[in-house]
């Protein structure tokens, strides 16, 4: 609001300043003021126009010399249109009342006020859209006491506390449905639109609107540490962290300033001296006029400007397609992998087990999957889990007797009265059973039935739809090699890596063992940076260690959160790929507009210091030459 109303300030003295420069002008074509030779009018008018204009740049000017911060933009157009304005008067023999006019130090502050208000509102634009694809901050949260609904701030809820959500409000904390079932639109987490259905007993996240039914939420975690405050925190925080470009501007600005200031100077004294010397006119208002045009021309606005804008672009861009990046200092790093590094299940896989067939099977498959099923009942493992999701059936516990699990090795139990034995190949050797070995990738569940071998079970995880696609794409976006590292055994691993065109794959390592593996991959990598890829939660040493930390379906999980440097809110792959893209179309921009604003400068300095260029070419190499990159860096965007 306070940056709207200051925009408009500006636009209105913009106006006002333009209209009546256009007035004296037109004033001035038919001769008016000849008749008004007694009075300065002229002159009062256009220094009238010169301090509605140039009234705040005046003040910052000196406030910037008071502070010690002499050599910015405000010093550099104070000084040159405050020194266009005395050659004015200096041409005119000192008599206000010769004055021609006063158009180029006018000038000068009215396209200068023209570019900055055109910046602010493209840097304002990009902040607006950032905050509006992260508006997901909760205004309220809805307890029930007494029947009726009251509204409380959400950073006053504890830990257990009962929330209602109606329809059409936002989540305002992380927790668990005691009650109801909804739709949920998710779409400012994770960049997509597809509504999500939730039923009693799901999680639900922060920052998600409530499409339809009433849900009572039992809060998990406080405000502080809910998703909704994790990501603002690192969209509030990603613009502190500056890429080498940014701060090897700031730097340049640091130096560039006073020296283009020193050689304005040294264009104004020396080739007068040098004429006295030599027994010539001095000529102090030529180089006087071309050390002012000097000064227009050398302001590093655009530059400033345009660089950081670039950067804030890329990083508005990305949280649209919810991909949260921790700086623009990771858009620079990810503009240079060349090698990047998945871990295998909840990256490339979905981390599900699913039964992929039953083989060698002594009796109906159907039968053989419900004694395993059966059998592995009270089991908390994912395999257990997936053979009774298989089986599809309601479990009788009153079938299962004398049920003895062996760790390492599995389960043996009476079924019907029936001894029923599930587990690995550890399991039938030491039942001493001869079992048939399994060629197929995946996990292999043996069973037993009254000591006698029955077949197994082949269980896997399965890919991700968009796994091969997104392999595909990022070998399109220039990434020469593509590693898979996982703790599965080795005919997993080539199962996978195979169909899905992975180039190397490392397998049956610990997560120790991942980190000592992506330090040699760091260490082969000569010619490009190396980002791993990992579900956030057991992979948090990789991803530190990286040089890209990218953390996939960690939404709500503070590990990824804390040890990513790159967080995708979903678990879809192909949006690595998309992060690389953006990061690199930031850095072509920023590159672009770099070598153009300085080739445009430094253009238009030597042709200044020749006293080819006027102060009309010097307001396009500062404002035009800022607009145009301004412009240039807004494609960032998109």
């Amino acid at each position: 609001m306070e940056m709207e109303k200051e925009q408009k300030s500006v636009l209105v003295r913009i106006i006002i300043s333009a209209s009546l420069l256009i007035i004296v002008n037109v004033l001035n074509y038919f001769s008016f003021f000849e008749n008004f030779k007694f009075i300065p009018l002229k002159f009062i008018l256009f220094l009238a126009i010169y301090f509605i204009i140039g009234f705040e740049i005046l003040k910052e000017a000196v406030e910037g010399i008071f502070k010690g911060e002499v050599f910015d933009e405000n010093f550099l157009m104070a000084f040159a249109t405050v020194g266009a304005f005395i050659l004015s008067v200096y041409e005119a023999d000192w008599n206000i009342f010769l004055i021609k006019d006063c158009n180029e130090a006018i000038a000068v502050l009215l396209f200068y006020q023209i570019g900055e208000l055109f910046q602010d509102i493209a840097v304002d634009k990009s902040r607006k859209n950032i905050s509006s694809l992260m508006d997901i901050r909760p205004d309220y949260a809805n307890i029930e006491e007494n029947g009726k609904f009251i509204k409380v701030n959400p950073e006053e809820i504890k830990i257990g506390k009962v929330i209602v959500v109606q329809p059409g409000e936002k989540i305002p904390l992380d927790g668990i449905i005691e009650n109801g079932s909804s739709s949920l639109n998710v779409s400012a987490l994770t960049g997509e639109s597809v509504l999500k259905d939730v039923f009693e007993g799901d999680e639900v996240l922060s920052g998600s609107i409530n499409n339809s039914g009433i849900l009572k939420i039992r809060v998990t975690k406080e405000f502080s540490e809910s998703t909704v405050s994790k990501i603002l925190e690192l969209v509030e925080n990603a613009s502190e962290r500056k890429s080498k470009s940014e701060n090897f501007i700031t730097k340049f600005a640091r130096f560039y300033t006073p020296i283009v200031v020193l050689s304005a100077l040294a264009l104004f004294v020396l080739p007068p001296v040098i004429n006295l010397i030599l027994g010539n006119e001095a000529s102090w208002a030529i180089w006087g006029y071309r050390a002012l045009t000097f000064l227009v021309i050398s302001c590093p606005c655009a530059l400033v400007i345009s660089v950081p804008l670039s950067f804030f672009s890329s990083l508005g861009a990305s949280s649209k397609e919810g991909i949260l990046v921790k700086g623009s200092n990771y858009i620079e790093m990810l503009s240079k992998v060349k090698t990047v590094v998945f871990d295998k299940t909840g990256t490339l896989t979905k981390g599900v087990f699913e039964v992929q067939g039953i083989h060698h099977n002594e009796l109906e498959n159907e039968k053989i999957l419900e004694y395993a099923a059966l059998a592995e009942s009270s089991s908390s493992h994912p395999i257990g889990k997936s053979i009774i999701s298989a089986h599809g059936k309601e479990i009788d516990r009153n079938r299962i007797t004398n049920l003895e699990e062996i760790s390492g090795y599995g389960i043996n139990a009476k079924i019907d009265g029936i001894d029923v034995s599930v587990g690995n190949s550890k399991l039938m050797e030491k039942l001493n059973i001869d079992f048939k070995d399994c060629h197929c990738p995946g996990t292999i569940i043996h069973v037993a039935i009254e000591g006698k071998y029955a077949g197994h079970i082949v269980i896997s995880d399965v890919e991700k739809e968009n796994s091969k696609e997104s392999i595909i794409q990022l070998k399109k976006e220039g990434i020469s090699r593509i590693i898979m590292l996982t703790g599965d055994s080795k005919k997993t691993a080539e199962t996978v890596s195979k169909k899905l065109g992975i180039d190397e794959f490392y397998s049956e390592l610990l997560p120790s063992c991942k980190v000592s593996k992506i330090e040699q991959i760091i260490s082969e990598s000569k010619n490009g940076k190396v980002a791993f890829v990992g579900d956030g939660i057991n992979d948090a040493p990789v991803l530190s260690r990286a040089d890209v930390g990218i953390s996939m379906g960690a939404i709500g999980s503070d590990a990824a959160i804390e040890a990513s440097d790159v967080v995708l809110m979903d678990d879809n792959p192909y949006k690595i790929s998309k992060v690389i893209r953006i990061s690199k179309k930031c850095m072509n921009i920023v590159l672009q507009n770099i070598i153009f604003i300085l080739f445009v400068k430094f253009l238009c300095l030597i042709l200044g210091a020749c006293g080819i260029a006027n102060m009309w070419l010097a307001i396009f190499a500062d404002v035009g030459v800022a607009i145009i990159a301004v412009l240039n860096s807004i494609r960032a965007l998109k």
